[in-house]
């Protein structure tokens, strides 16, 4: 039965954990302001429902097949090594970050879909918990739902209204290094992402075989 005091402690955690989206919310508001790092923020509120409905039709066959999540976890760690050189290779000052685009939905979306973890949660926890309320108590799974968007969504808008403010005090060469430490942070999780996506499929355990 889905407890929405478990949808709370559940999306606060999945909110404050490290990972692509939460370091991506930072960088954006970071260098383009609240307002860019909200619009990451608020990315699961679009993908999440595809993840859910996918998982709930293809979980099953997922759970018995790793490849799926092996091939997604790839190409997640290639868009994450995109965004990681992004950061690195910016210029010294906020002005000239901003005269790019910034395109943070499309990042915190991309991100997001590209992430085998949530996936992985709806699969193993959120879409049985779920299923079960539902037949039984329909408004305490609304509720559930209700409490773990809230906090997962609104700890990372937390965050970018606190990095937000910080902006203003952050210029220079100071902008320049936080800048590089987040592209060095995103780096660290391509490389668990391309980790976890060879173990998926397998790749890893043949190559230490074959040494």
């Amino acid at each position: 039965m889905a407890d929405p005091i478990s949808g709370i402690l559940f999306g606060l955690s999945a909110g404050v954990a490290p990972g692509p989206l939460l370091t991506l919310v930072i960088t954006q508001a970071l260098s383009y302001g609240i307002t860019e790092g909200i619009k990451v923020a608020v990315a699961p509120l679009v993908t999440d429902l595809p993840i859910i409905i996918a998982t709930a039709i293809l979980g099953v066959r997922w759970s018995a097949s790793p490849m799926p999540l092996g091939l997604l976890s790839l190409a997640g760690s290639v868009y994450i090594c995109f965004l990681a050189w992004e950061s690195l290779k910016v210029k010294p000052t906020r002005q000239k970050a901003r005269t790019r685009a910034p395109k943070s939905i499309r990042k915190g979306i991309l991100t997001n879909f590209l992430n085998p973890h949530p996936y992985l949660f709806w699969i193993t926890i959120g879409t049985p918990l779920l299923h079960s309320s539902w037949a039984n108590a329909p408004h305490l799974a609304i509720l559930w739902l209700a409490g773990f968007y809230s906090m997962l969504v609104g700890s990372k808008i937390v965050l970018s209204i606190l990095v937000g403010h910080w902006q203003e005090l952050l210029q220079g060469s100071t902008y320049l290094w936080i800048n590089r430490c987040l592209g060095m942070i995103l780096l660290f999780f391509a490389g668990v992402l391309a980790r976890d996506g060879l173990r998926l499929l397998g790749w890893v355990e043949i190559s230490t075989a074959a040494g």
